[in-house]
């Protein structure tokens, strides 16, 4: 190894060294640890997954998870596609996706055999093989489900090719895991392996909740994966506001569930009840159908619970979004903005002309009975839970930044001054302080903060939002010039590469590398999701069957490897019952958004640097042990 002029290190310094010298107290040992860091920055940079806007669609969610959004087909082809035809590469994928149910299938059918299990062992090895090329072995091995990964790492490392010996070994291996009737459980790891293999990192940019029925689901799944970040969205913001125990955000959160009829995922996923709502809203409106009757109780609640909160923060600047005391009871209309419109609905038995925003009493036991169930359902809490711990408002990640909806600016694409918590902010720094208040809330649960979470679920100046939402006009008036709900300036100026430069400077990235990769906006039919020359990507395309007829899409997905940027515009996803009876996989659409003339590594990444910085450190340390400064054990 190449001589190092020693030299004196500070205090401090000494100190780190000396904590160091306890973990590598030999120079073999920091000699080890060195050649594995510096051979595994020269590694290809592992995939990163995108996905955005679940919205609860867990069947979608599912199947592109299992898929890796084309990534396993595309291996499986380019290794198999010679020797196997387009339907056997169908069911072999499908085999990779859903073992379990697949060989449950075949079985039924009598196609399941010894030869049968060889056979795709021996294809899942090989697919293994060729996919862990990037890996270090240290790192496949612990990829592997603990109880088979003895077996499976011999498999893996076995050249059947090379040796006589080495082919009776591999043979007698995998005959030897059928013969012990272990097949389907070797499948079912040897496909854990494989999509381990395919992705090495998830992004999920906001909303898990609201519209389809299985945000639960979603989560209990996401909380199994191996590494990820999340960056949380308005309708994610609004769950965390009401386990934090917001009663406006809580009365939102039932009113969105009985709108979209997705009341199982309250009482059967959280145990949150809403007999008593139900009970008080069917008497008070006979004549309306349970659901809707319920609907409409809690949304007068809700614009009840919104007014408080106006009235006690003027500086949400929503003073105009208070509307109950802008309707003449009598004459069933509302003044919006200095215009009188008809009111479609005049019954509001549970309204107090002269006070209102006070609930009734019946109203108050009904919104504590809920705070109670929503504070107190322990699968919500550890659901909520994890998105504090992975979650943030936005995150750096390999150059990029990623962010769930905007960063307030105004038409110039200058950033919005926002005055909050006696503090006036922009940019960056705006987003850092609703970040904190954000995890304060679930801290402390102190009024402002829970007051502060409402807002950013539908505040015009919301990081979340960036929108200024009509929900009462919509509910109430049927002139639909009153809908319109303005958006902020980021949606505009987002098509602006200069903006996009700006914006990435802001936060302290590259903006001749980075990218700005957005959810939030459903990407409707002939819109591009590629904006400002490819420096900003939407990735919104509508998992939500609510917005299909909208975008023409089931979503986008995006794809980093090595090489660049790919985005995936899924036409049609197959449910898991099509996918195991016909072998239909998604169909989707691939635009290549950045191809690199070079192959990114480790070396390249967030993960390199840090890497990088180990090395300086166990260099440091080498230099301490050749000088004397520190004694080796080995010395």
């Amino acid at each position: 190894m190449e001589a190092r002029t020693a030299k004196a290190a500070t205090v401090p310094e000494a100190r780190y060294l000396r904590l160091l010298s306890e973990k590598y107290p030999t120079r073999e040992d920091v000699c080890e640890r060195l050649i594995h860091l510096e051979a595994e920055l020269g590694l290809p940079k592992g995939i990163e997954h995108f996905m955005s806007d679940l919205h609860g669609e867990y069947g979608t969610f599912f199947h592109i998870l299992n898929n890796c959004s084309g990534v396993i087909r595309e291996k499986v082809e380019y290794v198999f596609g010679n020797r196997l035809s387009a339907e056997e590469q169908a069911e072999f994928c499908t085999l990779i996706y859903y073992p379990r149910e697949k060989i449950e299938q075949l079985m039924a059918d009598g196609r399941v055999t010894p030869e049968w299990y060889w056979d795709n062992l021996a294809r899942l090895l090989e697919l293994a093989k060729l996919m862990s090329f990037k890996y270090p072995l240290e790192k496949v091995s612990g990829f592997i489900p603990a109880r088979f990964d003895s077996v499976i790492v011999e498999l893996m490392n076995t050249r059947p090719e090379a040796d006589p010996a080495q082919f009776t070994y591999h043979k007698r291996l995998l005959e030897e895991i059928v013969a012990c009737g272990s097949g389907a459980e070797f499948i079912g790891a040897f496909t854990v392996l494989v999509k381990r293999l395919a992705v090495d990192w998830l992004h999920i940019v906001g909303d898990f909740f609201d519209r389809g029925s299985r945000p639960d689901a979603i989560l209990d799944q996401i909380m199994r994966f191996h590494d990820l970040d999340i960056q949380w969205g308005n309708h994610d913001i609004l769950w965390m506001g009401a386990a934090c125990g917001s009663e406006a955000s809580i009365a939102n959160v039932v009113r969105n569930n009985l709108r979209y009829n997705n009341t199982d995922v309250l009482e059967k996923g959280y145990a949150i009840g809403l007999r008593p709502l139900t009970l008080m809203a069917t008497r008070q409106y006979p004549d309306e159908e349970p659901v809707k009757a319920a609907e409409r109780a809690i949304s007068l609640m809700m614009f009840k619970l919104e007014g408080q909160i106006i009235r006690r923060r003027p500086e949400f600047l929503m003073e105009e979004r208070a509307l109950l005391d802008r309707i003449d009871y009598d004459r069933g209309t509302v003044t919006i903005e200095g215009r009188e419109y008809e009111l479609n609905q005049k019954n509001f038995p549970t309204i107090d002309p002269k006070d209102p925003y006070r609930l009734s009493d019946e109203e108050a036991a009904i919104m504590a009975g809920l705070r109670s169930s929503f504070l107190d359902s322990e699968p919500l809490h550890r659901h909520i839970e994890f998105l504090y711990r992975k979650g943030s408002v936005y995150t750096r990640f390999n150059g990029n930044l990623l962010f769930h909806a905007c960063v307030p600016m105004q038409e110039d694409g200058s950033f919005t001054a926002v005055t909050m918590g006696g503090r006036t902010l922009s940019g960056r720094a705006y987003l850092d302080f609703v970040d904190a208040i954000c995890r304060r809330a679930w801290q402390k649960r102190d009024l402002e903060s829970l007051d502060y979470m409402w807002y950013f679920w539908c505040g015009r100046l919301s990081p979340f939002s960036g929108r200024e939402f009509k929900t009462f006009e919509r509910m109430l008036v049927d002139d639909e010039s009153t809908w319109e709900e303005p958006d902020d300036a980021y949606f505009v100026c987002q098509n602006d590469p200069a903006t996009s430069e700006r914006l990435l400077s802001e936060f302290g990235l590259d903006p001749a590398r980075g990218h700005i990769i957005n959810g939030h906006v459903p990407v409707k039919k002939g819109q591009s999701p590629v904006k400002a020359n490819g420096k900003a990507i939407v990735i919104d395309g509508g998992f939500c069957h609510a917005y299909h007829k909208k975008t023409g899409l089931s979503g986008f997905t995006l794809i980093s490897n090595s090489r660049g940027l790919r985005l995936l515009a899924h036409q049609q996803i197959a449910d898991v019952r099509t996918a195991l009876k016909e072998n239909r996989d998604i169909e989707s659409v691939s635009e290549t958004v950045e191809l690199q003339s070079y192959n990114s590594t480790i070396g390249d990444t967030d993960e390199g640097a840090a890497m990088k910085a180990e090395i300086a450190d166990l260099r440091r340390l080498l230099d301490a042990y050749q000088s004397g400064e520190l004694r080796a054990a080995d010395s």
